[in-house]
């Protein structure tokens, strides 16, 4: 990759905060503070949470520990775009976060917006600094046929006041956070971001990001953060794909994966996170987890060895494309 003026977290593997704001069930706030310990523990210094996690309860268990390590040996990123009220009849819930804190979720990607938003995430986070700010799904999957008026907005609004922000050293770097590769691709012909979260776009069972966002990413110097290595669980074995129950067809899929990595004594999940990380324009990769042993089991597999006959299998199947770049 060129260099770069951009900023970017440190890698291979970073924390995705989005388990510990109570994502399809609660987590106690001792698993939660043990599981963020682990992740220092086991050398970890790149974290990512949001306000809509929980919605705000992971933001106040990132900062509950991470406040107490030392700030300039770690990366924090978090998100804008949506404003949080107090709002006690949604019960702390809001989408699959279960179990919150009691607040609506409101969206607002104006300028001012955004400095509420970051304001309101260091009072939660109880911390005078965020490293990068993602612009928080301003994508079709989150506003319908709304999308490109919402993106436009985030455009002259949100993306503006970052990059003002960025430039007064209040925050390091910008980008959006999205599960769309579209908006990506837009926003770096309209801005000047510096990292994009893409969640669930480069992966084993899907790689839409390769030829589409990557080599513009390349050209300009800008980073990536992988999201949802296992495709929210179905890689690592689960039943959800995209925070759904998995369609057949990305079960037999992800079958099929299975059936090549076991026939050459590879650990799925170590070939996800390992695939994931060998493109060169990715920073980091940021599979989140609920528990402390997931958070070393994650560590060790990014470490795994992977014969080469098992990527030049996954090519020669088609299962991968060729192009796609792999471990040495």
């Amino acid at each position: 990759m060129p260099d770069s003026k951009h900023f970017a977290p440190p890698g291979p593997i970073g924390f995705g905060g989005a388990p510990l704001g109570n994502m399809f069930e609660e987590v106690p706030d001792d698993v939660a503070e043990a599981t963020l310990a682990a992740a220092w523990d086991a050398g970890i210094r790149y974290f990512d949470t949001a306000p809509e996690y929980g919605p705000g309860i992971s933001e106040h268990r990132f900062g509950h520990v991470l406040r107490n390590r030392p700030r300039d040996e770690f990366v924090l990123s978090t998100k804008v775009g949506r404003l949080l009220r107090a709002d006690a009849s949604k019960g702390g819930q809001h989408g699959p976060f279960v179990k919150g804190l009691p607040f609506r979720v409101d969206y607002d990607y104006t300028a001012d917006g955004v400095r509420r938003s970051i304001e309101d995430s260091l009072q939660r986070l109880g911390m005078a600094r965020i490293d990068i700010a993602y612009i928080h799904d301003c994508a079709e999957d989150a506003h319908g046929d709304r999308w490109l008026e919402v993106f436009d907005t985030a455009m002259t609004g949100a993306a503006v006041a970052l990059t003002k922000l960025r430039e007064e050293g209040v925050i390091r770097g910008w980008g959006l956070g999205v599960n769309r590769v579209e908006p990506c691709v837009m926003a770096l012909e309209r801005a000047d971001p510096d990292v994009f979260l893409l969640a669930g776009r480069y992966s084993l069972l899907n790689q839409p990001a390769l030829d589409t966002l990557f080599p513009r990413c390349q050209e300009r110097g800008v980073h990536v953060v992988v999201g949802g290595p296992y495709n929210s669980g179905l890689i690592a074995g689960g039943k959800n794909f995209e925070y759904q129950e998995a369609p057949p067809d990305k079960v037999a899929a992800r079958d099929r994966l299975a059936e090549i990595a076991k026939r050459h004594g590879v650990d799925l999940r170590a070939a996800a996170l390992q695939f994931c990380a060998a493109h060169p324009v990715v920073a980091s990769v940021i599979p989140g987890t609920k528990n402390p042993a997931r958070v070393h089991e994650n560590v060790a597999l990014m470490k795994q060895p992977i014969p080469a006959d098992f990527w030049r299998e996954l090519k020669q199947a088609g299962v991968l494309p060729e192009q796609a770049p792999t471990p040495a």
